[in-house]
């Protein structure tokens, strides 16, 4: 077997979460990842025959029954995961229509996957019914979404039309736009559920006076998804409080669809 630490994917859920934390976007224990792996992905560096122990997962997904997850643990801080990735990170294959979780690497200090474990798969379940190419789910604390929350309506549309508008890329990077949901307990299966529901409609959803949840074909993309509404949500705040004299109108975006042959969210452009 090689060694699982060169894995591509464990190199770059290194990256991700080191990069994360750099950005201010994961403070302590804060926020978590899981990402789907095939089997052949991982066959070379992994016995799958193997498993270390057996977790429960507290939920119920069938869909989900054989799937391989790299997801972070519960606790961990991501700025330690390119110290001790088998600590911090592990490998787990889902069975028992969801309920069990077989773990597969990591964890090796007789932790888990992270609290919102039942969220992310939720989410992962949503997504693949919309884009089966989507296999990661990013949860994180981004400071400038994270303040709009407190001072603009979370009315989905006015959400989403603010963040198009100050920033051009906005539009063509998250076309399906915002989706927001009120403050809710984290890390119960309720809150898991509102997010898979408002992930069938996009791939961003901001749990208010929290964070926001980000989906995607991979890291790099999750990454930049919720980076570039962070930046976007970084500007409004800086001139949230000011008159504002110009903006980028529904012509221009309009324009924009045009040119990158993107379709804005049905009915958020006049």
């Amino acid at each position: 077997m090689k060694d699982i630490l060169t894995a591509p994917f464990m190199v770059e859920m290194i990256r991700t979460t080191t990069n994360m934390y750099d950005h201010g976007w994961d403070e302590r224990n804060g926020g978590n990842i899981s990402l789907l792996l095939d089997e052949d992905e991982i066959s070379g560096y992994l016995d799958t025959g193997k498993v270390l122990r057996t977790i429960p997962t507290g939920f119920t997904a069938p869909e989900l029954d054989g799937k391989f997850f790299l997801v972070t643990g519960t606790g961990k801080y991501f700025k330690n995961v390119q110290y001790a990735p088998d600590v911090n990170l592990g490998i787990v294959r889902l069975k028992d229509q969801g309920q069990q979780a077989d773990l597969l690497w990591g964890y090796s200090d007789g932790g888990q996957f992270t609290s919102e474990f039942p969220a992310h798969m939720m989410s992962h379940v949503a997504r693949m019914k919309v884009n089966p190419e989507n296999r990661v789910v990013m949860h994180c604390h981004p400071a400038n979404l994270l303040a709009m929350t407190y001072v603009h309506t979370l009315d989905e549309r006015e959400f989403t039309r603010t963040l198009w508008q100050m920033c051009t890329e906005c539009v063509v990077v998250f076309p399906d736009g915002v989706n927001v949901l009120p403050w809710m307990l984290c890390g119960t299966n309720e809150i898991g559920e509102a997010t898979a529901e408002k992930m069938k409609t996009a791939r961003l959803v901001v749990w208010s006076l929290h964070g926001i949840y980000g989906a995607g074909k991979d890291l790099d993309e999750t990454f930049g998804l919720i980076e570039t509404a962070e930046k976007a949500a970084e500007i409004y705040m800086k001139i949230a409080h000011l008159p504002r004299i110009n903006t980028i109108t529904d012509e221009q975006m309009h324009l924009l669809e045009k040119r990158f042959s993107i379709q804005a969210r049905e009915g958020y452009l006049d």
